[in-house]
């Protein structure tokens, strides 16, 4: 890899939408939907659930100019919702909402979607973020897939944001990847042996009718169907700008670490799917308190340890891509705790002060909505 140029970058956000005075879930009317699409036109757009809304960066060549664009948007949507009395949070469960009475969009796409995926889907109550970065050759997006996904849980463990569901501490950092998980064609991606054997896999599955096409394909990293992409998906979405452009820094800065790898002969190690998936529950379970295993040492390493490796690994990269600044707040996000962390503390503060457990679920969600426009230019 000589230069950063093939390695743009877009990041895609889901939001979920309170009431700005119950903080209680809220169904984006279709004229807030319209009012959105006539300032942000295909960059915003309606999610399976009516009190979901989704926003995309366009092409960008690195995270100074993802920044810019994420603001406006978050900034557009929170101006947007406000018209109609909502608030968005970029979290990736609401803390306190019942899934049975919410209502998907009356589309086709999503009442396909609703009679595939019956009951499950309908428990979709989670968001997510995505972020694709810019990889032009076939064979090298499945190449780096393979390499990449041992990354995945540290990614996990950096982005969780959902410890809450339906009133409930669930114990976990996010509960959202429990519920993505029983959905099918879901989790870590397997080992394949180039673009024409994920092809034919994928081919198998579209010529039995059972699916259309490979967006239908929802592992946690896979190749767009629709862009020259490698699409991260593993992260929870994140209340804080900053964390945002962090974590989709370090993504882009790992695909041109392992890309700079094959240029020297060289490659990381690419483990079974059965040790990787023992470091993605440790994500899911603890986010960044406990840990995750160091495969090539076997042994558990605290997180700090694991990000000061990571940041050590892409210092190049991070100097291409001019995002060290970015890089530099994962050691944040570590030493004061992820979305998770904070909202349990949020939670457990209110009820220190006298709150009693409603109420301090109402203060989790109020922090939410005060964290999606805190930092960067937001």
């Amino acid at each position: 890899m000589s230069d950063g140029t093939s390695f743009t970058i877009g990041i895609e956000e889901e939001y979920l939408l309170v009431d700005a005075e119950t903080f209680q879930l809220s169904d984006a009317p279709d004229e807030m939907l319209g009012a959105a699409r006539d300032a942000l036109g295909d960059q915003v757009a309606p999610e399976f659930l009516r009190c979901q809304i989704e926003v995309g960066t366009k092409v960008c060549a690195g995270i100074s100019e993802a920044r810019q664009d994420l603001s406006h948007l978050r900034r557009e949507i929170a101006r947007i919702a406000g018209e109609f009395g909502l608030k968005p949070i970029a979290a990736a469960c609401h803390p306190t909402a019942d899934w049975t009475e919410q209502t998907h969009r009356d589309r086709d796409r999503y009442n396909d979607l609703e009679r595939d995926l019956a009951a499950i889907g309908r428990r979709m109550m989670i968001c997510g973020m995505h972020v694709h970065v810019g990889i032009p050759d076939n064979d090298d997006r499945i190449d780096l897939m393979n390499q990449a996904k041992y990354f995945l849980p540290h990614l996990l463990a950096l982005s969780a944001s959902s410890p809450f569901w339906q009133g409930e501490d669930t114990g976990l950092a996010s509960y959202r990847v429990g519920v993505f998980d029983n959905l099918p064609r879901t989790g870590l991606p397997p080992r394949l042996d180039g673009w024409g054997d994920y092809r034919r896999s994928v081919d198998t599955i579209v010529a039995t009718g059972m699916i259309e096409d490979a967006s239908k394909i929802w592992w946690d990293l896979r190749p767009s169907e629709s862009f020259p992409t490698l699409e991260t998906r593993i992260c929870d979405v994140m209340p804080r700008l900053d964390d945002t452009l962090a974590v989709a820094a370090l993504i882009q800065c790992i695909h041109g670490m392992l890309s700079r790898l094959k240029d020297s002969n060289q490659r990381w190690r690419i483990y079974e799917n059965f040790l990787i998936d023992e470091n993605r529950w440790r994500a899911q379970r603890y986010g960044c308190d406990e840990g995750l295993i160091d495969l090539g040492q076997g042994a558990v390493k605290p997180m700090h340890l694991l990000v000061d490796e990571l940041m050590d690994l892409v210092a190049r990269e991070a100097e291409i891509f001019d995002c060290q600044g970015a890089i530099a707040r994962l050691r944040d996000i570590v030493r004061e705790g992820n979305s998770a962390t904070r909202q349990r503390a949020v939670h457990a503060r209110a009820r220190a002060e006298g709150a009693d457990d409603a109420q301090a679920m109402n203060a989790v969600i109020r922090s939410l909505t005060e964290e999606f426009l805190a930092g960067g230019d937001a």
